[in-house]
C-alpha cells in the first residue's frame, strides 16, 4: 500500500510538472533588427523634436511614469514633468546647436527592451560640439516602445575647479 501511494504521489508530481511547462507561453523570439530600427526612429524623431523646439515631440519617446536621468540636475518623474523640463531647456536655448542620437546596441526580450546609445552635439555649421552616451529602459505600452528610463553622460572632462588657497594672516602664524 505505501508503494503504490509513493508511487501515485510521485507521478502526481511528475504530471503536475509536465503539464506546467507544457502550458507556459512560448516566448516569441524577437527580431532585433526591427527591434534597433524601432528605437532609431524614435531617437531620430526626438533629434527632430528638439531641433523643431517643439517639447510635445520630444515627450512622445517617454511613458507616462517614466524617470529622466540627466546630467548634473536632479531626476525628472513622469512625463508632463518631462516634457516641463524640455520645453524650458528648449526655450531657454540660444546656441543653435542640435543632437544626433545613434543607437549603438540593444538588448531585448518580451516587451522590454535596454537601449545603449551615442550623442553628438554639433553647430550649425555640423561642427562636433560634444558628445556622449546614454541608456534607455523601454516598454512597450499599447504595441509601441515608450522610454520609462533613461540617462545620459558626456565625455567631456569636467573643467577642474581652481584651487584657491586659504589666506592665512601674519597674526595667525
Amino acid at each position: 500500500m505505501i508503494k503504490n501511494f509513493r508511487l501515485f504521489g510521485f507521478l502526481a508530481v511528475a504530471a503536475l510538472i509536465l503539464t506546467a511547462c507544457t502550458t507556459m507561453e512560448k516566448e516569441v523570439a524577437l527580431d532585433m533588427d526591427v527591434v534597433k530600427a524601432e528605437i532609431q526612429a524614435m531617437e531620430d524623431a526626438y533629434a527632430a523634436g528638439e531641433k523643431a523646439k517643439d517639447a510635445d515631440a520630444v515627450a512622445a519617446y517617454y511613458g507616462e511614469n517614466a524617470i529622466s536621468y540627466g546630467q548634473n540636475k536632479q531626476p525628472i518623474t513622469g512625463k508632463e514633468a518631462i516634457r516641463a523640463d524640455v520645453a524650458d531647456r528648449l526655450a531657454k536655448d540660444t546656441s543653435g546647436t542640435y543632437n544626433v542620437y545613434r543607437v549603438v546596441d540593444i538588448f531585448a526580450k518580451g516587451d522590454t527592451a535596454v537601449e545603449i546609445g551615442s550623442w553628438t552635439e554639433l553647430d550649425a555649421a555640423g561642427n562636433e560640439v560634444d558628445n556622449g552616451n546614454y541608456m534607455s529602459y523601454f516598454e512597450k505600452q499599447d504595441g509601441q516602445y515608450k522610454c520609462v528610463r533613461d540617462m545620459s553622460t558626456t565625455a567631456t572632462p569636467l573643467k577642474s575647479a581652481m584651487v584657491v588657497a586659504p589666506v592665512v594672516e601674519e597674526s595667525e602664524m
